[in-house]
């Protein structure tokens, strides 16, 4: 992360609402309509080796549903035939039965350790697909959502490896030739991780281009891997391909080729060998020993040494100084003395004027010396701190300020992963440009307001949950506030059955869905067509945020979930489901 510039996310005070009052349960009833599938949607539950939390969030908490962002209330699932269905909704009152638009040409079920089908919308006639097997398809769809103009066609279809799903792709011209990139999430068997899970996740970044040759043919031109020790809750490509974000809680690293790794040894061995200390001192109350190491043909009579109260300056045959600058604390200068020793080192004196004062370090900024601590020092820092850590709770009950006790912790000041961070990398030099420490503001969902740009990451701040447009073509203004959800973030929290959050990409509502049937909506706050009094307050309220639940009649468990500004889709193994949220202008 060295050279990586330290950014904060910035707040708009003016999206906060300070006086929010909370939701007001709603009994309004909430339009719902559903449709039966032809057949079941192609769900692949976890193997007996795909057992860790990773395995869980990448593919056992799958959102089976994708929606189309290019085209308004355009939804796509892939079936257990292969077949890759679409429902496209117009009037909630004629809704027609979602049709097949295009047939994976592999048969899924001869591989053992597929992954589910995954798929992203590059831009408006672009899609990625991937058949859970392992292998890669760019298909060109023309414009969606219409049964007359959409003709899904193969234009790139090929092998990549081991099993993956898609996370992200965009669609861009650069050099005047068309290309496409592409996340792939793996979770792999980690043969050298022996104290962890066994397993690491890798993100690999593929572009495919268009051919110079003119003949409409793409290939593969570059492939790039990240790899890391748990699922990000983001990945995203930029808009133009040069570079990458993610939000992660482990830190992911680009992996490099064998002459990369062969050129940062030969740097590194170099580093190493420059790194010899210069000098060795030891310091005791009264007095600091420095020995420094001298040329085979240097003599006594080639060593100029100055003391002053502050400052120490060391030369060698009138050359530049060797050691020079402000001590850490000031010393006799006129007690200060220097000797050869037998084997030919410069043994220095300094006598201390503060007695007692331990110095961390010998001059001021000066990295090429090192401390040598005796044990009977060592003994004494130990016995200095024994009051700081006892395998009792409270060793010394008369004593102020007791530890803390970890087992009085409330619930939720307890973080079970810390440390979660938003990374921009570059696409040439695969280096983090910039890093955000997320701390606590604990990644909530993604939404994709504006198919051009980046997708939006909600984020917890303190209750609230605010949403966050990157804006990659902006470094000074790179993550913008744009919405606030109030109190989400601790609304959420409650909801332990909670598997899927969206919002509408207006903004003018959140929803979440357990496991099984019921779903939330969180409407923002709306003026009040009547008078309603805080009694407590005795204050009219002039606008009121509702809370709405809808029940859904099924057993199966739900697999997808999407929210347009209008709808609510909600997709079981056999049913999809249409929760109308908002009228249509």
């Amino acid at each position: 992360m060295a050279g990586a510039a330290h950014c904060s996310l910035q707040a708009k005070r003016l999206l906060l609402d300070p006086k929010f009052e909370g939701y007001k349960l709603s009994l309004e009833p909430l339009a719902c309509y559903q449709l039966g599938l032809d057949a079941a949607v192609a769900e692949v539950q976890l193997r007996d080796d795909q057992y860790t939390l990773d395995h869980m969030r990448a593919f056992g908490m799958y959102n089976y549903l994708h929606l189309d962002s290019w085209y308004q209330d355009n939804v796509y699932y892939v079936d257990q035939f292969g077949r890759v269905m679409n429902l496209s909704v117009t009037l909630d009152t004629a809704l027609q039965k979602p049709r097949e638009v295009f047939r994976l040409p592999a048969d899924l079920t001869a591989c053992d350790n597929r992954l589910c089908a995954s798929m992203h919308f590059s831009s408006s006639t672009w899609v990625t697909l991937s058949d859970g097997t392992g292998r890669l398809y760019f298909i060109k769809s023309g414009k969606r959502g219409s049964s007359a103009s959409e003709k899904w066609e193969i234009v790139f279809n090929e092998e990549l490896g081991s099993p993956f799903i898609v996370a992200h792709s965009v669609s861009f011209i650069k050099s005047d030739a068309h290309s496409l990139d592409v996340l792939l999430l793996r979770v792999e068997k980690d043969e050298l991780d022996t104290k962890g899970s066994g397993f690491h996740v890798t993100l690999e970044w593929v572009t495919v281009a268009e051919r110079k040759e003119g003949d409409h043919r793409y290939e593969i031109i570059k492939r790039r891997v990240l790899q890391g020790k748990s699922v990000p809750h983001y990945a995203a490509i930029e808009p133009s391909g040069d570079g990458l974000m993610i939000v992660s809680h482990k830190p992911f690293t680009f992996m490099q080729s064998e002459s990369d790794k062969s050129e940062e040894n030969y740097d590194a061995k170099v580093s190493n060998e420059k790194k010899d200390p210069l000098y060795y001192w030891q310091q005791t109350e009264d007095d600091v020993t420095v020995t420094v190491r001298l040329p085979q043909d240097i003599m006594k009579d080639d060593i100029k040494i100055r003391f002053s109260p502050d400052n120490m300056c060391v030369t060698l045959k009138d050359q530049t100084p060797l050691m020079e600058g402000n001590l850490y604390s000031s010393v006799d200068h006129e007690s200060c003395t220097w000797i050869i020793r037998e084997d030919k080192s410069l043994e220095i004196s300094l006598i201390k004027k503060n007695e007692g004062c331990r110095w961390p370090e010998l001059i001021i900024g000066d990295t090429r010396g090192e401390f040598i601590m005796d044990p009977s020092q060592c003994s004494e820092i130990a016995e200095s701190l024994m009051h700081l850590t006892s395998e009792v709770m409270n060793p010394n009950p008369e004593k102020e300020n007791p530890p803390c006790n970890a087992q009085e912790l409330e619930e939720c000041d307890a973080f079970l992963e810390d440390g979660a961070s938003l990374c921009r990398f570059d696409g040439d030099t695969l280096k983090v440009t910039h890093i955000i420490n997320l701390g606590s503001n604990q990644y909530l969902f993604s939404v994709v307001v504006n198919p051009k740009e980046m997708p939006c990451f909600c984020l917890r701040h303190d209750v609230d949950a605010l949403l966050w447009q990157p804006h990659s073509d902006q470094p000074e203004n790179m993550w913008e506030h744009i919405a606030t959800f109030n109190a989400l973030g601790y609304v959420q929290a409650s909801k332990q059955d909670k598997k899927f959050m969206a919002c509408a990409p207006d903004y003018s509502y959140a929803a979440l869905c357990e496991c099984l049937r019921r779903v939330f909506i969180y409407r923002q706050p709306t003026p009040l067509a009547t008078v309603l009094y805080n009694r407590k307050e005795g204050r009219q309220v002039g606008q009121v945020a509702k809370q709405l639940v809808a029940t859904l009649e099924a057993n199966d468990p739900i697999l997808g979930f999407q929210a347009t500004n209008e709808r609510l889709f909600v997709l079981t193994t056999k049913t999809l489901f249409l929760i109308k949220v908002n009228s249509g202008n």
